[in-house]
C-alpha cells in the first residue's frame, strides 16, 4: 500500500515496499523473514517490521487508527479496521492499496479516488484536511514536498487549512521537520514548495531567515524612487537556476540562502543607492546557528559557509580587473569547491537583461578558465604552507603557540602574492631568509593581542 502503489502507477520503481496487515503484523513479518531465510528488524514499540530481502526493504504494519483522549492535541494510534487506517493517510493518492490476498490478487482498493488524484496531479487529503493535519503536522510538510516531486496541485481547502494550522507545525521535531525540508530541496522542483510555504505562512515558522527575506524598500527623493530587488525571490531564481546543473543537495541549499544576511546589511546611501556590504561574511557567519537549529549534519557546514563566503569573489575581480594575486588567492580559498563556486555565481545572475547577463557569463567564463589555469599550475587546490608547523617550531624553538601560525600565513602570502613557487625548497629558503625578523614582528603583535 502507500507509496510502492502511487509510484507503481507514476512508472517511478521503488525498493521499499509498505504492507499493511489485518491481525499481528509482527508475526506475519517474522513468517515472512523465515520462509526469505533472512533476519527481521523488529520495532516492538511501534508494532512494526522491516524484512530486507534482495535489495529490497519490506515493511509491515497492523492496521490502526487514530483516536483523540481528553484535551490532547494529539491522537492516539490504536488498532483499527483497514478502512480506518486508509483514512488516516495524509494524502488520497499514497492511500490506495493493491491486494496480495488469494482470492483478489492485484485488486486495487482505492476508497478516495487516489487513482483519479494521482491522472489529474492533485494534492487533497482523504478526511477533512484540518483533521488530517492536526492528526500529524509534518504532512503539511509533506504536501509541499510532493508538490515539488511531482508538481502537483494542492487543492485550495487543503491549502487554506495549512495557512490556519500554519504554527502548528512548531509541535514536530526538528529533525522531521528538516528531513521532508531537504527532500523538498532534492525534487525537481523546489520553488513549488517553497512559494507554497511562503503563502500560507509556513516558512516563518520553519525557517524564519529565509522568511525575512521577502519585500522591498523603496526610497523616495526628487530624482526617482530608489529600490532593490525582492531578495525572497531572487533566491528562488537562483536556487532553480542552481537546480537545472546540479542535484548537488548541500549547493542548492547555499543557492537558497546566499543572501540570508541581507536584511541585515542593507543600507540607502544618497547617490550610490541600496547596499548590502559584507553580506556574504554575515551570512556565513549565520550558517552555524542556523545549521544547529535545523538540525542539519555539521559536516556540510564548512561547504555551505566557504560557499556563502566566496560568492561575491568572481564578480569583485570582473569589475576590478583581474590580477595574478587576485587568481591565485581565490584559487587557493576556492580549492577542490572551485566548479560549485561557479556553479553558484552562474545561477546568481538574474538581471532581465539578455546583453548584460551574456556579458557577465563571459567574464565569468575568462575568470574560471585563468583560476583553473593557476590552481593546475601552482598546485592550489588543497593550499597551504609548503613548510609544516612542526618544521617552523623545531627552527625556531617554539611551542605551539599563535606564532608558529603567523609564520606559516606568511608563507602562504609569499606563494600567494608570487615572491615564491609553491615549492617547498624554495619556501624553506624564503622562511631561512625571514624568520629573524618574523620572530620579533609576531612576538610584538602577540604582546599588543595580549594587551
Amino acid at each position: 500500500m502507500g507509496g510502492y502503489v502511487r509510484d507503481y502507477f507514476l512508472q517511478k520503481p521503488s525498493k521499499d515496499i509498505d504492507f499493511t496487515v489485518i491481525g499481528d503484523a509482527l508475526d506475519f513479518a517474522k513468517k515472512v523473514a523465515k520462509e526469505f531465510r533472512v533476519k527481521p528488524v523488529v520495532y516492538e514499540r511501534f508494532r512494526t517490521a522491516l524484512v530486507p530481502y534482495k535489495g529490497y526493504q519490506l515493511e509491515f504494519v497492523g492496521t490502526r487508527k487514530e483516536v483523540y483522549k481528553g484535551n490532547s492535541r494529539k491522537p492516539v494510534v490504536e488498532e483499527g479496521t483497514f478502512f480506518e487506517d486508509m483514512q488516516r493517510r495524509d494524502f488520497t493518492i499514497n492511500a490506495m492499496a493493491a491486494s496480495l490476498n488469494k482470492d483478489d490478487f492485484g485488486t486495487l482498493i482505492d476508497f478516495f479516488d487516489g487513482r483519479k488524484d494521482l491522472e489529474e496531479g492533485i494534492l487533497r487529503t482523504p478526511l477533512d484536511p484540518e483533521t488530517t493535519y492536526s492528526d500529524d503536522p509534518l504532512r503539511m510538510m509533506r504536501a509541499f514536498r510532493f508538490a515539488s516531486r511531482f508538481n502537483f496541485h494542492i487543492v485550495e481547502e487543503s491549502v487554506e487549512a495549512i495557512e490556519k494550522m500554519a504554527e502548528r507545525i512548531t509541535i514536530v521535531s526538528q529533525e522531521r521537520i528538516s528531513d521532508e525540508f531537504l527532500k523538498m530541496l532534492a525534487a525537481d522542483n523546489p520553488s513549488t514548495g517553497l512559494l507554497l510555504m511562503k503563502k500560507t505562512g509556513s516558512l516563518k515558522f520553519v525557517f524564519p531567515e529565509l522568511d525575512a527575506l521577502s519585500g522591498v524598500d523603496v526610497v523616495k527623493n526628487e530624482n526617482a524612487n530608489h529600490g532593490h530587488k525582492d531578495v525572497f525571490k531572487h533566491s528562488i531564481r537562483v536556487l532553480m537556476n542552481t537546480v537545472a546543473k546540479t542535484d548537488n543537495l548541500w549547493l542548492r541549499f547555499t543557492a537558497l540562502v546566499h543572501d540570508i544576511a541581507k536584511p541585515r546589511t542593507k543600507k540607502y546611501i544618497d547617490g550610490i543607492g541600496w547596499t548590502f556590504h559584507g553580506h556574504e561574511e554575515f551570512g556565513a557567519r549565520m550558517m552555524k546557528k542556523i545549521f544547529r537549529r535545523m538540525c542539519f549534519p555539521m559536516d556540510n557546514l564548512p561547504y555551505v559557509e566557504k560557499l556563502i563566503r566566496l560568492h561575491q569573489r568572481p564578480m569583485m575581480l570582473v569589475d576590478d580587473g583581474i590580477t595574478d594575486s587576485a587568481i591565485r588567492r581565490l584559487a587557493a580559498k576556492a580549492g577542490n569547491e572551485l566548479e560549485d563556486l561557479f556553479i553558484l555565481v552562474r545561477a546568481d545572475i538574474t538581471t532581465r537583461f539578455a546583453a548584460k547577463e551574456e556579458k557577465y557569463k563571459e567574464n565569468y567564463e575568462l575568470v574560471f578558465q585563468k583560476i583553473i589555469d593557476v590552481q593546475e599550475k601552482d598546485q592550489l587546490r588543497e593550499f597551504q604552507s609548503p613548510i609544516r608547523g612542526e618544521e617552523i617550531m623545531e627552527s625556531c624553538n617554539l611551542l605551539p603557540c599563535r606564532t608558529v601560525g603567523i609564520i606559516k600565513h606568511n608563507i602562504e602570502e609569499a606563494i600567494l602574492d608570487g615572491l615564491i613557487p609553491n615549492e617547498y625548497l624554495p619556501a624553506q629558503e624564503f622562511f631561512n631568509m625571514n624568520k629573524d625578523v618574523w620572530l620579533e614582528e609576531a612576538e610584538k603583535f602577540c604582546k599588543y593581542i595580549e594587551a
